[in-house]
């Protein structure tokens, strides 16, 4: 199995880690699927296990030394938002990782090279055999450089990339709600289109009977989540 880097790729905004032993590069690309179909092949599972746990903690350490003021509940908030599955799958796919997985035959084409949940197990993997390839200074400085890619150096928490993380826009919208018109807020499925492995949810807010803001999701917790925020910017209140 012969896997590179292509140098041959339009440039993106972030980069892979360079690895010194290129087993642990092939395996942490490895799909359970491809090593199914190859007797003898090493999966990704373990090293996303070890990715996982290295992260969380990188994520914390930066978080806990970048905002200061922030409390235990606004680092909680955030740092759920930074490892989730969605972030995690759009980090990868600027990575370009999608590309230049192992999959097996059956789930290359079932379209699984765009999954959310295996780019991310992906990524975690990847983090899991940089540390054993390189140490926790140079994942350090991988995982570091990914974060500053998604807050866009944010400065306090009335920036607004931060207060999308740290407000809990739906338990905002139901305290609105209750105090305003009596009831809470009904969250509407619009639309759910796409594949089983890819779907996007579509979710409109109604209070009273009538609709307000709509939003877009891989599942419908972001959808509906992203439903109430734009209400609360309909409302005049984000």
């Amino acid at each position: 199995m012969n896997i590179t880097k292509s140098s041959q790729s339009p440039p993106l905004p972030l980069t892979l880690p360079t690895f010194t032993h290129e087993y642990l590069w092939l395996q942490a690309l490895t799909h359970r699927s491809y090593a199914n179909e190859n007797p003898g092949t090493q999966h990704n599972e373990r090293l996303e296990f070890l990715g996982d746990s290295i992260l969380g903690f990188l994520v914390a350490e930066f978080l806990y030394e970048k905002y200061p003021r922030f409390r235990e509940a606004e680092l909680t908030r955030l740092r759920s938002q930074l490892v989730n599955e969605a972030q995690l799958a759009q980090f990868a796919r600027l990575l370009g990782i999608g590309e230049i997985l192992c999959l097996g035959k059956g789930a290359d084409r079932n379209g699984e090279r765009d999954n959310p949940a295996l780019l991310s197990n992906t990524l975690e993997a990847i983090v899991g055999a940089y540390f054993l390839d390189s140490g926790l200074e140079a994942v350090r400085s991988f995982v570091q450089s990914l974060l500053v890619s998604a807050l866009t150096k944010p400065r306090s928490p009335d920036s607004q990339p931060l207060r999308m993380a740290l407000i809990d826009v739906k338990n905002q919208l139901q305290q609105w709600s209750l105090s305003q018109c009596g009831e809470l807020p009904q969250y509407v499925l619009i639309a759910a289109t796409g594949p089983d492995h890819a779907k996007e949810f579509t979710f409109e807010v109604s209070i009273q009977g009538k609709s307000y803001g709509q939003g877009k999701g891989h599942n419908k917790q972001e959808a509906t989540k992203a439903a109430a925020l734009e209400t609360l910017k309909q409302l005049g209140i984000f």
